[in-house]
């Protein structure tokens, strides 16, 4: 017995060495924290259980017979954040790069297949180089087999990707199925083929950093959701992040009071909007003025600025917010807003958390670049997302709602719950300038006559009430109370039920 538990013990040991002192110092020298180390900070003290610490590959080729280290370059198991259970996987960089084996694969779907028996998140921590050549296919299909439980886990649970060294190949499209990504300045970095590769194929000259660090994924191309400074800082957003989420498809969100009051006004609200119709406003200050203790966790705040997402709180719910920014394109719809408001409205709506939607819009962005990138199909993502979602869904028109953009933003029509604006809210086709050149064109020589034509179209269109008197708005409310109407309007509306027609799933257009 004595014998058994020493080997134990030694295999123990090797398996927390991973690659050995030497590349774990490398690691620390480059300012990121080991795979063990990662996993510690995450996870509450304590509560990390260690699934399949022995297993090894099978490869025999290219010496690798007599190179075998016990984990296999992946750390697996589960664990507490904050007292709530968590599956999570941290790739080993000390150990082979952190390059995927068949083992490696097979114990990264172990967790993920009971978090799915369980019913809880996943949360993979990325450090590698991408498929273990020395395996060949046997990683590739290790690679599928992945694949295949992204997709399955896909609106089950959460799935979260923090990208903490390379990702390379193969292993970039594991984390582009998962719900989040976030990714580390400096250290991190996504690409399906590297510079190299590029330079050969299309005579590009770029480094790491340009072709997929964490400025351009979380500015240029929207994949990551946040990049942080460091490894520390990384997890510790991590963990704030997770106390929004529930932690499947059958639960709600964890409701987490705080001292501030439903009922609570803020009468800077009232002069937040200018009296110029096209000067510009912060939509992030009334944000932060409405939802609880002013906390906000901005997704994407890099990547198309023009529309703001999160979550947050109101009377201690979680709530997805959506809100079109003015100080950004005047807050116009165009390809990459409605892509990321549409993938944020459809996670709300996987996972039963509220949305709540602050909109100014003066519609969709023209010009010969949107149409033929496709916002008539990418505008419809938005459209089909806002229509889909069942969850309770508010809304607040603080100033402009034009267009088919109107429409889009979560109205009545696409089963709005309740849809309030404020006292100066414009809903209408289209401006009041506009509007006026193409009913009176006849009148386009005579600028008095087209300014009185303005000043009546405004009259009659560039006020709530319109809408109001059809029913398409619920109430037209002060800027002041709108916390209070929002948080009451939740209250009602946390037992609402509603289902869509059966169906294997829609067609959304992609």
């Amino acid at each position: 017995m004595h014998d058994i538990i020493e080997q134990l013990e030694k295999k123990r040991a090797a398996a927390r060495l991973g690659g050995g002192q030497r590349r774990i110092d490398a690691q620390h020298a480059k300012g990121k924290l080991s795979a063990r180390e990662r996993i510690e900070l995450l996870l509450d003290e304590g509560t990390f259980e260690e699934w399949d610490m022995f297993v090894e590959h099978r490869c025999a080729d290219f010496g690798m017979a007599d190179n075998k280290i016990p984990g296999d370059g992946v750390v697996t198991g589960y664990g507490m954040i904050n007292g709530r259970l968590v599956f999570v996987f941290s790739q080993d960089f000390t150990v082979f790069g952190g390059a995927l084996s068949e083992s490696h694969a097979e114990k990264i779907c172990k967790v993920m297949d009971q978090a799915m028996r369980v019913g809880a998140p996943v949360i993979g921590l990325n450090d590698s180089g991408g498929a273990r050549i020395q395996e060949g296919v046997a990683s590739l299909g290790g690679y599928a087999e992945v694949f295949q439980r992204n997709v399955m886990a896909s609106g089950v649970i959460p799935q979260i990707s923090m990208i903490m060294g390379p990702c390379a190949g193969g292993a970039v499209y594991s984390p582009a199925m998962t719900d989040f990504i976030f990714m580390v300045k400096d250290s991190s970095y996504m690409f399906v083929t590297g510079p190299e590769v590029v330079k050969t194929v299309t005579h590009e000259e770029v480094t790491a950093e340009e072709l997929g660090g964490a400025l351009a994924h979380t500015g240029k191309s929207g994949v990551a959701d946040l990049a942080f400074e460091n490894d520390v800082e990384a997890i510790a957003m991590l963990r704030r992040f997770f106390n929004y989420l529930p932690l499947n498809n059958k639960e709600k969100p964890p409701v987490r009071m705080s001292g501030d009051a439903a009922e609570r006004l803020d009468m800077s609200l009232d002069t937040l909007v200018p009296d110029n119709p096209n000067k510009p406003y912060d939509i992030k200050e009334l944000i932060y003025k409405v939802v609880d203790d002013g906390d906000f966790f901005e997704l994407q705040r890099e990547h198309a600025r023009n529309i703001v997402i999160g979550f947050a709180r109101l009377d201690g719910q979680s709530v997805g917010i959506v809100a079109n920014n003015p100080m950004v394109m005047a807050g116009c719809l165009d390809i990459k807003s409605s892509i990321k408001a549409a993938r944020f409205v459809r996670f709300c709506d996987a996972f039963n958390i509220p949305v709540v939607t602050f909109v100014d819009v003066p519609g969709f962005m023209p010009g010969t670049a949107q149409e033929y990138g496709g916002i008539i199909k990418h505008g419809a993502k938005l459209l089909y997302a806002y229509a889909e979602c069942t969850v309770p869904k508010v809304t607040v028109i603080t100033r402009k709602a034009y267009g088919g953009a109107y429409d889009v933003m979560s109205s009545k029509h696409l089963r709005g719950d309740v849809n309030f604006a404020w006292p100066n809210a414009e809903i209408a086709v289209m401006g009041a300038k506009g509007a006026v050149e193409i009913i009176f064109r006849e009148d386009k020589g005579d600028p008095a006559k087209l300014a009185a034509k303005e000043a009546e179209y405004k009259a009659r269109f560039a006020n709530p009430f319109v809408a109001g008197a059809r029913g398409f708005i619920d109430d037209v409310i002060q800027p002041h109370e709108t916390r209070k109407r929002i948080c009451r309007s939740l209250a009602m509306l946390k037992d609402k039920k509603l289902e869509n027609p059966w169906r294997k799933h829609g067609n959304i257009p992609l």
